[in-house]
């Protein structure tokens, strides 16, 4: 069930995990902060945080174990990146959403922010899946449910998509054109990360786990 922990590299693994993390949860601000729609997930939390008086980070976090519940009884594999992804990135979010204001009646700079966001993403997303620690709980989910059901990828993921996000629109999350952009750019932001660090996702799921990592931290 768990992925076993490359001691004489964790030290720098974990550096680097962070570094991703970081710029993962900066991502997610620019969206939220922008107005223009924002990940999928992001929308979800983003409605529920305030009816269950929390932060978003803190939703992020609660909605990263529910997740992992869920991957856990389909008996997906995990690795401790896994339970990094879900401690670290909430934090982070929570600490730039304390320092990066919202932005309203500037188009131009939400436009800006939303594009920034989806490349910070992409970059992250490349960053974190190159430790190869073990796929975020999204992803794991989606995995989990590949495994179990025989549909690819794609439609595992956009089966989820989906889901989440008409839940939160309906519970007055942020949906919005930003959402359609961010899912029809987010694969090439994804895909042109890897390019950078030379990142090889894992070979049984590799063409299109690209196009369907997790925005919500994704």
């Amino acid at each position: 069930m768990f992925k076993p922990i490359r001691w004489n590299t964790f030290p720098r693994d974990f550096l680097r995990i962070q570094i991703g993390f970081f710029l993962f949860g900066l991502a997610i601000t620019l969206m939220i902060r922008g107005n223009l729609g924002t990940s999928a997930w992001a929308v979800l939390e983003v409605a529920l945080a305030p009816m269950l008086k929390i932060s978003i980070g803190t939703m992020t976090v609660v909605m990263g174990f529910t997740v992992l519940s869920g991957a856990l009884i389909l008996r997906e594999k995990l690795g401790w990146g896994t339970l990094a992804n879900i401690l670290s990135i909430g934090p982070w979010e929570d600490m730039w959403l304390s320092i990066i204001p919202s932005v309203t009646d500037n188009l131009p700079m939400q436009i800006g922010m939303l594009l920034l966001a989806i490349f910070l993403m992409g970059l992250a997303s490349a960053i974190y899946i190159g430790v190869d620690a073990g796929a975020g709980p999204r992803d794991s989910m989606m995995l989990a449910i590949k495994r179990t059901t025989g549909v690819s990828i794609r439609v595992a993921r956009a089966i989820i998509e989906v889901t989440v996000v008409a839940i939160g629109w309906l519970l007055g999350g942020p949906a919005g054109i930003g959402t359609v952009v961010f899912a029809l750019l987010i694969g090439p932001a994804v895909q042109w990360g890897f390019k950078i660090f030379k990142v090889q996702p894992h070979k049984a799921i590799e063409p299109e786990f690209i196009a369907g990592v997790e925005g919500g931290a994704e």
